[in-house]
C-alpha cells in the first residue's frame, strides 16, 4: 500500500532531489503544512535511504520510480542543468512544478515561465504550471533594491556594488575540498569574483524590467556558518530621501515575509524563517548622495523551500501565510 493513499484532504505533493540541502528542508517545513502532504521524494545516488518528513519517514525511491501521476505539485530540488528536463517530465503529465534550480529562471532560458519572486510577480504564480524559484542571493538582493528600482531612486549610470556573504549549505553538499570543515572553519572568503557569478545573469534580468541605467558589481562570500545569508548593498541615489527608511516600510506594508526594521539585520534574526529582514543607512563623507542597503535570509527557507512553498500557495489559491509562520 503507497503511504501517499490516505491523503484525502492534502494536496498530494512530490519532492524530486530530496537528499539536498533545499529538498530536506522542504520535508521540513512540508512536515507541518496543514494543505500540502508529502507523498513521495526522490534521490538518485541516495535512493533506498529513510526520508523524514516530520515524525513520518518515506523512503528516497529513485527518480525513475516516482509516481508522478499521484500528486499534483512536485517542487524540484533537483541540481542546476538537470532540473528542467524533469520538470518538463512533470508538466507533461499534468502535474504543476515549482523549480528551484536556475534552469528556467531569468537569464537562465528563453522560456516565458512565471518568477517565483512572490513579492514582486505575485499576480503572475496565481494558477500558474509551472513556477521558477529565486536564486537565494538573488532573493537577498533583489529585495533589498525593489522600493529604490521602483521609485527610481538610484542614480543614472550608478553602480551598485554588493556584499554578499552565505552559508556553506549554499554550494549544496555535494563533496568538494574547498568545503571541507577544515577549510572553512576559522576562515572567510570570497568567491566567484570578476563579477562572474551564475546569479548575475538572474539579477540583471530583472532588474532590467525597470528600465534603470545601472550597473551591478556582486561579490559573494563564503561565512564559515551552515545557513544564511547577508547582503550589504551601496546604492548611489538621485537624492537622499527626506525620510529613507520609510521607501521600504511603505513598498512593504502588508507583506508577511518582509521585516523592516531600524536596527542591522543578523543572521539569528532569520534562520529557518521564511523572512527577508532590511534596512538602510545613509553614507556620510562622501561626495554624492549615497546609501547601504542591508538585507538578511535564511538561504534554505526565503532562498530556496520556504520561498517554493509559498509560490506554490499562491499558485493553489491557499493563504499565502500556511505553513510558513511557525
Amino acid at each position: 500500500m503507497q503511504e501517499y493513499a490516505f491523503m484525502v484532504h492534502r494536496i498530494p505533493v512530490g519532492i524530486l532531489g530530496g537528499s539536498g540541502y533545499a529538498g530536506r528542508e522542504l520535508g521540513r517545513i512540508l512536515a507541518s503544512h496543514p494543505k500540502f502532504e508529502v507523498a513521495f521524494a526522490t534521490a538518485k545516488e541516495r535512493r533506498g535511504e529513510p526520508f523524514a518528513v516530520g515524525d513520518r519517514e518515506l523512503t528516497l525511491l529513485a527518480p525513475d520510480d516516482a509516481p508522478l501521476k499521484s500528486v499534483e505539485l512536485v517542487f524540484s530540488a533537483l541540481p542546476h542543468g538537470a532540473s528542467e528536463l524533469w520538470v518538463d517530465r512533470v508538466s507533461s503529465n499534468g502535474v504543476r512544478a515549482v523549480d528551484l534550480s536556475s534552469d528556467l529562471r531569468p537569464g537562465h532560458t528563453s522560456r516565458d515561465v512565471p518568477y517565483g519572486l512572490t513579492e514582486l510577480f505575485r499576480a503572475d504564480l496565481v494558477d500558474a504550471e509551472i513556477i521558477a524559484n529565486p536564486g537565494c542571493y538573488p532573493t537577498a538582493i533583489l529585495l533589498a533594491l525593489l522600493p529604490l528600482l521602483e521609485g527610481d531612486h538610484i542614480e543614472s549610470g550608478a553602480l551598485v556594488t554588493i556584499d554578499a556573504a552565505s552559508g556553506v549549505s549554499g554550494a549544496g553538499n555535494a563533496p568538494r575540498p574547498e568545503l571541507l570543515f577544515a577549510e572553512v572553519a576559522e576562515n572567510f572568503r570570497a568567491y566567484g569574483v570578476g563579477n562572474e557569478h551564475r546569479h548575475l545573469a538572474e539579477m540583471r534580468e530583472t532588474v532590467g524590467r525597470f528600465n534603470r541605467d545601472v550597473d551591478l558589481l556582486f561579490t559573494p562570500h563564503l561565512l564559515p556558518v551552515a545557513r544564511g545569508i547577508l547582503a550589504t548593498i551601496t546604492v548611489p541615489l538621485r537624492r537622499m530621501p527626506t525620510d529613507l527608511l520609510a521607501v521600504w516600510q511603505q513598498r512593504y506594508a502588508g507583506e508577511p515575509f518582509v521585516e523592516v526594521r531600524e536596527q542591522l539585520p543578523a543572521l539569528r534574526d532569520v534562520i529557518r524563517r521564511n523572512v527577508v529582514r532590511i534596512t538602510a543607512r545613509p553614507v556620510a563623507h562622501v561626495r554624492r548622495p549615497t546609501v547601504i542597503v542591508f538585507s538578511a535570509i535564511d538561504n534554505l527557507v526565503k532562498g530556496a523551500a520556504g520561498q517554493a512553498i509559498q509560490n506554490a500557495n499562491v499558485a493553489f489559491g491557499i493563504p499565502e501565510t500556511t505553513g510558513l509562520l511557525g
